[in-house]
């Protein structure tokens, strides 16, 4: 037996959440005494992944592979669990994994948790905490079932570095034609991916015109953090869809969020109530961020704004 892991990536090119889920993969593996696997689509190098423990890496190599198929890529990673008798496969949060894992869970047969924030009691207990009610409340929820199929909740267990030695295999596959074709798609246009994000910089109606986001750009850029926005924002064409965190669009949990001109209506607050920190900035003292916020502004943006990048700038110099 061994645990499976399966770990994102984007052009070639490991994600955060990789580290993150193989660290986790790693404790989980410790309690079994087991080995840890990790398999990876279409990835370049997957060394670094050693340093979190990862004993052995199936990367499997199709340009085909390239447009995602949540069909195609749980028939490979149930047979990389078959393969490496591994009843235990745990995925992270992102968009393509939460689209695989429950399709897994389907075919393995298998017990399924999504948002885990903690390893299981013991090996003969497999009961896990998870975020549930969109992060309002932690369930306590047992598998009973031989397979078990996770998803990690994303910012939940950090990366921990335990150096092993790796082995790598490389398989080349044939790919059969997917079901459904991606017509277009549509990328995030920030210089740090909401993904990988520790920090989000979020903005929404409160700053009046799209031509006003440069300062949200600029604030982003000295923070090194990705920009996001509300969904009226992204519906009024003034950001890309891409960059809309909520309920409805990307949920994150980034170490700390910023919010700008966000009222805070609950599709948007279900969406970020996982960031660890969360900072509003907000003309309107009544505005419902406000009560869920650990830090709050109230002021004018276009004044609070460009006064702490100042500062910002001021501190890293």
């Amino acid at each position: 037996m061994s645990i499976l892991i399966y770990v994102d990536s984007e052009k070639g090119t490991l994600k955060k959440t990789a580290y993150e889920v193989a660290s986790y993969g790693r404790a989980l593996a410790d309690m079994h005494n087991t080995d840890l696997v990790a398999v990876a689509i279409n990835v370049e190098d997957i060394t670094p992944l050693q340093t979190c423990g990862v004993n052995k890496a199936i990367v499997v190599n199709n340009d085909q592979l390239n447009q995602f198929s949540a069909k195609v890529y749980t028939e490979i990673i149930r047979k990389t669990a078959e393969k490496e008798s591994s009843s235990i496969v745990v995925f992270s949060s992102s968009s393509y994994a939460k689209n695989i894992a429950p399709s897994l869970a389907v075919v393995m047969k298998a017990g399924y948790v999504a948002n885990v924030i903690s390893l299981p009691a013991s090996v003969d207990n497999f009961e896990v905490k998870s975020n549930v009610f969109s992060n309002k409340a932690v369930g306590l929820i047992k598998i009973d079932s031989v397979n078990k199929v996770v998803s990690l909740a994303g910012n939940a267990y950090g990366v921990k570095e335990t150096p092993v030695s790796m082995t790598v295999e490389e398989i080349p596959t044939e790919v059969p034609e997917p079901p459904i074709k991606v017509v277009r798609s549509e990328k995030n246009t920030g210089k740090v991916s909401l993904d990988d994000a520790a920090i989000v910089v979020s903005a929404g109606r409160g700053l009046k015109a799209p031509e006003n986001w440069a300062m949200i750009e600029e604030l982003a850029d000295v923070l090194g953090a990705a920009t996001a926005c509300s969904k009226p924002v992204s519906d009024m064409d003034w950001r890309p869809h891409s960059e809309h965190v909520g309920q409805t669009g990307k949920p994150v949990a980034p170490n700390l969020y910023i919010a700008i001109g966000i009222s805070g209506a609950i599709q948007h607050l279900a969406g970020v109530n996982a960031s660890k920190i969360k900072v509003v900035i907000n003309s309107d003292e009544n505005a419902p961020f406000f009560k869920v916020a650990d830090y709050g502004v109230v002021g004018d943006a276009f004044k609070v704004v460009p006064e702490l990048i100042s500062k910002l700038k001021a501190f890293k110099e």
